[in-house]
Order: structure tokens, then sequence, then C-alpha cells
């Protein structure tokens, strides 16, 4: 029992208590009050029935906690209603039964707005799904793990990163598995450090990530530990994968060394043209005193035989030089009809005397009625060049190089086809071979026109080329190229 001063202060505390409270019998009675009802402050409220008295209801409201309360037998939280008219009179929210030997004897009622307690818990669980789905929705990798490296926290980035499912990565994955050998070691001795952001952050850190099939991946890591208290209780890091940055940087270095690939060969070509104009000269007189020698003088046949090799080889010096002069010439792009034919004879005149071709058989099936084509000549040179001497080096100067010209006069098109006998392509590489600044060769090998330019060649003719690999060994070449219309003529395009 307790005793009176214990009740007195029992009293002056359910006064003094802010929230409003009745206690109500269980046919709804009011009993006792702690305070009075602001929209009533001079009616007596006890011996009323609080419906009646509130709500002038003839029976318990519908949002009532008592009733609930007395039906399950236990306390009760009723929602808050969307409207309450008067906010003055008193809500019951809160319920709770008073037993006597077992026996409900009455039941305390509240306005204590206890679901207010549960809308911020609402919020708190919106906030909490809409910061999950923020993560889960971004580009970069999102991992977090407890300090034991048992991850929670694994966003569809990382899934697509790693190779690991969700339920992979949060059952039994560790986070120290997705580093190769100590690299998790790493990550956190520099975490805790203050070289890269301070401590317990991290920023812009390179490293690599281990993938489930076992690729090494490189990353930008921005990682930070979390604290309770002071204590270390989990990590979080942001993985940013750099194969893509990688992949644009190497062609970046490759497209600066092809410019300077190109700067060369336009220099090595201007070389060329000056030292063909200078073997010009000595070579005229060469030809012309020999003529003289065998016009003028009687010689033995011995000696004739010997002028006639000298003015025959001086010719086909000059010749190249010609081809030379023409093939390094420096004119405006003109587009006119053009024998294809002639064009790959044209490259094969200046090739076929290096030595890559000495042991090289050349094979040539050429249409003799092969329409015209409306093209660059000079471009045309060149991609030819750039193909056969690919092929030449693709068999290290010893098999068969063969050329094939047909029309297709239904599609009208005409084909040009340059076939080697070498290992072929391989099947990683040949869906990249006309890739933007794609090389399979060393550096500084090659004539500089890399098999890019040759597509771009190709296209701007309004044409295709595709790469492809024979049946038997080596690889081929097919370009496609429009017959140039009977009706159309030349045009000048200057650049």
């Amino acid at each position: 029992m307790r005793t009176e001063n214990e009740i007195k202060y029992l009293m002056k505390a359910i006064d003094a208590f802010q929230r409003r409270l009745l206690v109500i019998s269980p046919d709804f009675q009011i009993l006792a009050a702690n305070k009075p009802i602001a929209d009533l402050p001079n009616t007596e409220l006890v011996g009323q029935y609080c419906h009646e008295l509130f709500y002038d209801r003839s029976s318990p409201c519908n949002n009532c906690a008592v009733r609930v309360a007395l039906e399950d037998k236990r306390p009760s939280l009723c929602p808050k209603p969307e409207t309450l008219l008067n906010q003055g009179l008193m809500p019951c929210y809160y319920a709770y039964p008073i037993y006597n030997n077992g026996e409900i004897e009455a039941f305390v009622s509240m306005d204590f707005d206890i679901p207010t307690i549960a809308l911020l818990e609402e919020k708190l669980k919106r906030s909490n799904a809409f910061l999950e789905n923020l993560l889960q929705s971004a580009v970069d990798c999102v991992v977090a793990a407890d300090m034991d490296g048992k991850i929670f926290l694994f966003n569809e980035s990382a899934v697509e990163l790693f190779g690991y499912t969700l339920e992979e990565a949060t059952g039994s994955l560790n986070v120290r598995n997705i580093y190769p050998d100590d690299g998790a070691y790493e990550v956190m001795k520099i975490l805790r450090g203050k070289t890269c952001g301070g401590n317990g952050r991290l920023k812009t850190f390179h490293t690599r990530v281990l993938a489930k099939n076992g690729e090494q991946i490189p990353i930008s890591l921005y990682a930070s530990i979390l604290l309770e208290d002071g204590q270390e209780i989990a990590t979080i890091g942001f993985f940013h994968d750099l194969r893509k940055r990688i992949k644009i940087r190497k062609e970046l270095e490759n497209t600066q060394v092809q410019l300077l690939q190109a700067e060369k060969m336009g220099s090595l070509g201007k070389l060329a043209a000056g030292v063909a104009h200078q073997i010009n000269n000595p070579l005229g007189g060469i030809i012309l005193f020999a003529k003289l020698i065998l016009e003028e003088y009687d010689l033995v046949e011995g000696a004739k035989s010997d002028l006639q090799r000298i003015l025959k080889d001086a010719d086909r010096c000059r010749n190249i030089v010609k081809e030379l002069l023409e093939f390094t010439r420096q004119t405006r792009h003109l587009m006119q009809p053009n024998d294809l034919n002639r064009a790959l004879q044209r490259t094969l005149f200046l090739l076929e005397s290096q030595a890559l071709f000495q042991n090289i058989k050349v094979k040539q099936d050429l249409l003799t009625s092969l329409p015209l084509v409306i093209c660059d000549a000079q471009q045309m040179n060149h991609l030819f060049m750039n193909l056969i001497l690919n092929a030449a080096q693709a068999m290290d100067g010893k098999g068969t190089l063969a050329l094939k010209t047909t029309a297709n006069t239904d599609r009208n098109r005409v084909h040009i086809e340059i076939s080697d006998t070498g290992p072929g392509i391989s099947d990683h590489v040949l869906p990249h071979m006309f890739d933007p600044f794609f090389t399979t060769k060393e550096e500084g090998k090659g004539t500089g026109l890399g098999l890019s330019l040759a597509y771009n060649i190709v296209e701007n003719h309004g044409g295709s080329i595709s790469a492809q690999n024979r049946p038997a060994k080596g690889a081929s070449f097919i370009i496609e190229l429009p017959i140039a219309q009977k009706a159309k003529q030349g045009d000048e395009r200057g650049e």
C-alpha cells in the first residue's frame, strides 16, 4: 500500500502532466480527469459519457482507443484522424486498461499523439529508402562493409563491375576479397593516415580491384571510415571504373603517334620528290649520251647489247621516278572516273622492286573491262599501297599476294580483293580492324596510314571495306566502290 505522501505526490505528478488524461469506465463514463478541457472550462467532466460530452454522439467514436482496448483487453493505439473538427476537445489516441483482481475496472485515455512518432518513423523509413535508392542507382560502384569485412551494401553498378550477385556479395563475400593480394590492407592503412584526404577519408586513390572472373580492374577509389561514438563501425567506398578513361587515353596517345608518323611521311614525301627531281637530271644525261654513242659509233654487238641494257634500265629508273613524283605530288582532290586496275598496277610497279617483295609471288586476276569508278586517284594509290604493304608484312616477305577485280553491274559496284597467305587475323582482332586508331603493328612500322584511315577513304567514296580470314590460309580485304555513271562528269574539290 502506498503512503499518503506517495499518493499526494503521484496526484501532483498527474496534475502536472502536460497531456490531457481521463479515467473512463468500461461503459465510457468519465471517472476522473487531470485537467479541464480547453473548450469546456466550466463543465463538470466526472459522471458524463465521453462521446456525449465531447462529440454529442450516442455511441463511442469510431476512432476511440478505449473502445479498441475494451475489445482487445490490452493497450490500444489508434491512428490520428486526417481531420479533427475541434482540436480543443479531448481526442482519444491512446488507452490502456486498469485491472482489479484480474478484471478490467477502468481505462486510462490520453491525447498523447503517439502516431506522430510513428509518422516520424515512417518518414525516416522513406528517407532511408530514398537514400538506398540513390546509392543503388549511382553510376559508380558503392560498397559498404562492417569492420569484419562483411558487406551490407552492394549497389547495381558493383554487381556489374565485380560480377557477383547481390546475394553472393552480402551473403558470403568479404570486402577483402575484392582486392588483389594485400590491397584491402593497403587501403585501410592509407584511410587511417593523412596522405590522401585526411584521417578516415580517401580521395582519388588509384588502385585495382578483383572481379569474380579474376580480372584485375583499374579503379579510382573514394572511401571513408564511419564512426560511432569515436569507434570505427564500417567503411564505405565509391569505385569509379577507369577502363574507358585508360582506353581513351591510349587512343589519344596512338593518335599523337600517328600524327607524328604522318608528319614524318609528309616530310619523307617531300624529300623523295626532291631526290627524284635530282635523279631525273643525270638520268636524262645517261639516256642522251647512250643514244648518241649508239647512233654515232660503229660498235660490236656486245657493246651495243650493253648500251641497250643501260638504256633499258635507265628508262626503267626514269619511269620509277615519274611514278614516285606522281605518288608524292600534293594536289587537290580530283573526283573523276578512274581505272582501278591501273591504280593497282601503278602501286605494284612502285613496290615490286623493294626487298620485302623479292620472295612474294603476285597473282593478278584483273577484269579487263572493269567499269570506271568516280574517285580521287591519289587517295586510291594510298589505299592500295597501305593494304598491299600490310599483306606483304603479314607474310614476312614470303608467300603469295593475290589481286582480283570484278564488277557487279546489278548492284552497280566494283569489287577489289587483296589477299595474302599469311597467318590470318585472330578472332579478337578481326572485329576491331577498322576501329579508329586500332593497330597491331609495332611502333615505327608501316606506312603511317592506318586501316581506320583506309576505312575513311573508302567510306568517303561511298563504298565499303571488310576483312575476313580465307578458308585455307591468310586474310582478304574486300573493297566495294560504286561504278561511275556514264553521264556524270568529274568534279574538283579543293582542300
